[in-house]
């Protein structure tokens, strides 16, 4: 999530009275003191209001049309347009508006936001998945759609037999990284790990067909299938003149259907919702077609009611809706999915690998629908670390769901897929993802490069530390260990309040691009309104991502730090060597703090040596940059010197200084380099250090950029020797 503040100004806009105010801009990374409570303490109105289907749709008519003024007064362009998405208001007044962007009528991928304001329209923050206006040199592209089609047939990776035609490819601006380019999206189909209908999404630079990022349309669990878990339940059905049809109307109208093993490349082929002239449904086995479409509309009417209750939230899109879910979807898929295209969940039958139970068990239900939240929502894209976000968040709510439910058939527990039959016991444990051998526990700076199912065990872990802390437990009948990447031990805050801060971050303060490091802060962000800055609960959402390897602890608020009663020794410096640490940042951000997203693997640039870089500035728009390093012992022998290899890339001309890099140690400039300094490649740079020989120094590389035009500063494999 990009957090740095780089306007100067902001806006307010007043969404019951229409009118705009300008206002100066606040960070969100940082909760802000109100009227009524400091900075310290939790906000009183930090939880959600209930809101009928007329208000929220009215609340974001009123932000439409005030999307052109907010569009100025946020900096963007004048070809931008900002459409209104949601609205969310807290019990206290306090508004969220989620809007996505355009650029001159295309879609911008990675160009949403969340506008936050005060009850009375004054601005307290913005969160931007990309920050500033939108810059590209044109809107005609050099490929045609066909042209594209047939390099994202060529660069899809999740599929096989992958085919693509002209009208799968649709134009966009792709604005993920930090310079938005001209790009096509194509849908690509072929044989997947989802089935031989498998869909994916590959996004091709236009001019070039430069495979700029793909990922699988269908958000799916896959595994070994499920059996007819939830029992004898209740469920909500509606009495039609010939008799019955499930269809429950206390839930937004969700309707189960029989998909009559439709293929999965149009599960609605055959599909008929369930009726019958008895109100008596499924007979617990697979026998009934009826007993799948049970376990079906218990478990979304159960995933409905634990969002209600629990947030007051109406349905996926918060509109009072109910989705459409088809089971029976195919022969022998071992798949659940959802499609947002369609406002739709599907369900297989599992195949001949599990005794062909059906998928859909109680926390499955609860998964795939959250995917219409997160949809709704952050729209978390799905791939590279946002993937693995958006594949835990429904985990994490699919096992709220089947806590909430409390069903004596499947109690809760931070398993999922427990009931699904599979060989190991089930598909994917929160306490313990590194347990099938597969997933990841702790981040690493490879985790956007895997399976988004298996980086989602970084977030899956960091919520069951969250909630439960650290230790063996008993949880449902299940074996639980709570064992961190840091051996370190801490009690969780509970599962309730654990919920209520994610849910608050992904609908508040996550963007499309939000990655682990991003989420942190999201959360902490989170916990802090909801609970106060200085609070327990803050403090051990920290020590819960530092116990997943993603940032540190906050400090302990209720263990002040004591005033040293001794001089704290000077560090004994190291004759010679790195003295730095991470340098090549191939440890991703470990021993560094930076202002923004600015260390990344991100494949739209290249390090000059591993896959992890420093990518600074390129806003093309004011902005700063800071990455700094504290505590570096220079050596004290020999000539210290401070090297580092430095890419310069500008649409700037000639060799005024516009857009600067300076090089500053204990906030002294040594090195100044800018757009004057462009080259074809990386460059080694070198710094005397001889002025600081023997002490221990703060290292800093400051950007900064003007209005007009961008300029790039790639920095990688610093050293001091």
């Amino acid at each position: 999530m990009n957090r740095k503040n780089a306007l100067a100004a902001g806006v307010a806009a007043a969404l019951a009275l229409g009118s705009v105010t300008m206002v100066a801009t606040q960070s969100t990374a940082a909760p802000q003191p109100t009227a009524t409570a400091s900075a310290s303490a939790a906000r009183p109105g930090a939880g959600f209001q209930k809101m009928t289907a007329d208000a929220r749709g009215e609340a974001i008519r009123t932000a439409g049309r005030n999307a052109a003024a907010t569009a100025r007064e946020l900096g963007l362009g004048p070809d931008e347009r900002l459409v209104a998405k949601d609205v969310l208001i807290d019990t206290d007044g306090t508004r969220h508006v989620r809007y996505d962007r355009t650029y001159r009528g295309l879609p911008v991928i990675g160009g949403d936001l969340v506008v936050h304001l005060t009850e009375d329209g004054t601005i307290t923050g913005s969160d931007l998945a990309h920050q500033g206006a939108i810059r590209i040199t044109g809107t005609t592209p050099k490929l045609t759609a066909t042209h594209a089609s047939a390099k994202a047939v060529k660069h899809a990776k999740h599929v096989k037999k992958a085919k693509a035609g002209s009208k799968d490819s649709t134009l966009v601006v792709y604005a993920v990284g930090k310079i938005p380019v001209l790009a096509y999206r194509s849908t690509v189909t072929g044989e997947g790990e989802t089935g031989p209908a498998s869909r994916e999404a590959v996004i091709v630079d236009a001019t070039t067909g430069a495979p700029l990022d793909q990922y699988e349309l269908h958000q799916n669990v896959t595994g070994t299938g499920n059996g007819v878990t939830v029992g004898q339940v209740s469920i909500e059905t509606t009495q039609t003149a010939g008799g019955y049809t499930l269809t429950d109307p206390a839930h937004g109208g969700t309707i189960v259907y029989d998909s009559y093993n439709s293929p999965q490349s149009n599960p609605r082929q055959n599909a008929r919702p369930f009726s019958k002239t008895t109100n008596s449904w499924g007979n617990g086995t697979t026998s009934s077609r009826e007993s799948a479409a049970v376990d079906a509309s218990y478990g979304l009417a159960k995933t409905w009611d634990y969002y209600k209750n629990s947030f007051n939230r109406s349905g996926i899109r918060n509109d009072g809706r109910g989705a459409r879910a088809y089971v029976h979807v195919d022969t022998g898929l071992l798949n659940a999915f959802y499609d947002d295209n369609c406002f739709c969940m599907y369900f297989g039958d599992g195949s001949s690998q599990n005794g062909n139970t059906p998928l859909a068990t109680l926390d499955v239900g609860g998964h795939e629908m959250t995917h219409g939240v997160t949809a709704a929502t952050a729209n978390l894209t799905y791939s590279g670390e946002s993937g693995g976000l958006n594949e835990a968040t429904s985990d994490i709510f699919g096992t709220m769901v089947e806590f909430s439910a409390d069903n004596a058939g499947d109690p809760g527990d931070y398993y999922i897929g427990e009931k699904l039959n599979m060989s190991g016991g089930y598909m994917r444990r929160m306490d313990n993802p590194a347990a099938d051998g597969r997933s990841l526990s702790c981040w690493n700076s490879g985790a956007g490069s895997v399976d988004v199912h298996l980086s989602s065990g970084i977030g899956n872990h960091f919520f069951y530390l969250a909630a439960e802390g650290t230790g063996a437990k008993t949880i449902g009948g299940r074996s639980h260990t709570g064992t961190t990447c840091n051996n370190d031990t801490f009690a969780g805050i509970g599962k309730d309040k654990a919920a209520a801060v994610w849910y608050r971050a992904l609908s508040t303060y996550m963007t499309s691009t939000t990655n682990y490091a991003g989420a942190r802060t999201a959360t902490l962000q989170a916990a802090a309104d909801l609970y106060g800055t200085n609070s327990q609960e803050r403090y051990l959402v920290s020590k819960a991502w530092a116990a997943v390897s993603v940032g540190t602890a906050l400090p302990d608020p209720g263990t002040p730090t004591p005033t040293p009663t001794t001089p704290t020794p000077t560090p004994t410096t190291p004759p010679g060597g790195n003295a730095l640490t991470n340098g090549s940042f191939e440890q991703g951000t470990s021993g560094w703090t930076q202002s923004d997203n600015i260390i990344t693997n991100s494949a739209l640039q290249a390090a000059r040596d591993g896959s992890w870089y420093a990518w600074m500035m390129g806003y093309g728009t004011d902005a700063v940059e800071s990455l700094s390093q504290a505590n570096i012992a220079v050596p004290s022998t020999g000539t210290p010197k401070l090297t580092f290899w430095l890419k310069v890339s500008t649409q700037e001309s000639g060799s005024t200084a516009y857009d600067t890099l300076k090089v500053n140690v204990n906030g002294t400039t040594l090195a100044t380099y800018s757009n004057a300094h462009a080259s074809a490649g990386y460059v080694q740079k070198t710094v005397d250090l001889s002025a600081h020989k023997g002490q221990t120094v703060k290292l800093e590389f400051a950007g900064t950029e003007d209005t007009y035009l961008s300029t790039v500063f790639l920095v990688d494999q610093i050293a001091i020797g």
